[in-house]
C-alpha cells in the first residue's frame, strides 16, 4: 500500500479542470504534488502557473510534455526544437522535477532512422535542458502508439538512450500502463535504477473502449501495481507516483468525487 503523500495529480486524470481549479484541489485535498500539461499551462501563462503551484504549496513532479523529435526536413526539426526548448524554460519556471519526453513517430518504415532522430534529437536540448536545471525524461510508450507517438517502446530501449547521457542531464519515466506487458520487466527496472525521474500509475481495462482513452482507475485492471511498484521502489525510486488515467468515461464524472475515489484507489492498490 503506497503512503498518499507521494500520489501526485497528472492533469490528465481530471481533464475537466484547469490548472487553478487542479491545483486548488490537490491543497484542498491533501495532495502534495501535480503534473501539468503544457495546453494548460498555457492558458494561464507560465508565469502565473509557477506562482499558483508555489502558493499551493505543491511540487511539480513533471511537465507533459515534450519531445515529437522526429519527422522530415530542417523546417520540421527547427521547430521541435523551438517548442522543447519553451517547454524546458517552462518546465524550469514551474520547478518541475523532470520534463517528460514522449519521442515521435516514424515517418515512415525506417524504424532504425526514426530512432536515430530521437537520439540526435535529445542531444541537442541537453545543453539548453542542463543550462534550465530541468531533467529530461525519456517515456517509453506500449507499442500500440509507435504509429502516432514513439518509437521508443520499451523500458530497455529508453534506458540505453539515456545512457548515452548524463544521468543529471537525462533519465527515463516508468509508467505502468505502457510497460507492464513487458517480460522482462522487472530487470530493465532494475537497470533503470537511477535513471528513474517518475513513475506513473492506472491500469489496464480488459476489453478496452479504447487503446488511448480507455484507461482505468487503479485495481481496475490486468495491471500488478504493487508488484511494479516494489520493483521501482527497489530500483531507488522514491519520489511521487503520478496518477495519469486518461479516460472519457471517467472523464465525464464530477471532478471531486473522481479526485477522492483516485485518493482511495491509490491507497488500496498502488
Amino acid at each position: 500500500m503506497a503512503d498518499v503523500a507521494r500520489l501526485s495529480l497528472n492533469q490528465i486524470t481530471t481533464p475537466g479542470w484547469s490548472l487553478p481549479e487542479a491545483v486548488e484541489a490537490c491543497a484542498r485535498h491533501g495532495i502534495g504534488a501535480i503534473a501539468p500539461w503544457r495546453d494548460r499551462i498555457a492558458e494561464i501563462g507560465a508565469e502565473r502557473a509557477a506562482q499558483l503551484v508555489r502558493d499551493a504549496g505543491l511540487r511539480v513532479s513533471s511537465v507533459c510534455r515534450g519531445g515529437f523529435l522526429t519527422g522530415d526536413g530542417d523546417a520540421r526539426r527547427r521547430e521541435a526544437e523551438r517548442e522543447n526548448r519553451a517547454a524546458i524554460e517552462e518546465a524550469a519556471l514551474l520547478g518541475a522535477d523532470c520534463l517528460v519526453m514522449v519521442c515521435g513517430a516514424p515517418a515512415g518504415r525506417d524504424l532504425a532512422a526514426a530512432r536515430a532522430q530521437i537520439a540526435a534529437g535529445v542531444e541537442r536540448l541537453v545543453p539548453h535542458a542542463r543550462a534550465a536545471g530541468v531533467r529530461l525524461a525519456i517515456e517509453p510508450l506500449h507499442p500500440m502508439m509507435i504509429g502516432e507517438r514513439s518509437a521508443i517502446v520499451t523500458l530497455d530501449e529508453a534506458t540505453r538512450l539515456a545512457q548515452r547521457f548524463d544521468a543529471a542531464d537525462v533519465g527515463v519515466i516508468v509508467d505502468a500502463y505502457h510497460v507492464w506487458w513487458d517480460p522482462e520487466l522487472e530487470g530493465a527496472i532494475a537497470r533503470a535504477g537511477e535513471r528513474i525521474l517518475g513513475y506513473h500509475v492506472s491500469d489496464w481495462l480488459s476489453p478496452t473502449t479504447s487503446l488511448l482513452r480507455g484507461r482505468g482507475l487503479m485495481g481496475d485492471g490486468l495491471i500488478d501495481l504493487p508488484t511494479i511498484g516494489g520493483w521501482v521502489q527497489r530500483a531507488g525510486y522514491d519520489g511521487p507516483i503520478e496518477v495519469e488515467v486518461i479516460s472519457d468515461e471517467l472523464a465525464r464524472r464530477d471532478g471531486d468525487e473522481l479526485l477522492a475515489l483516485t485518493i482511495e484507489r491509490f491507497a488500496e492498490a498502488v
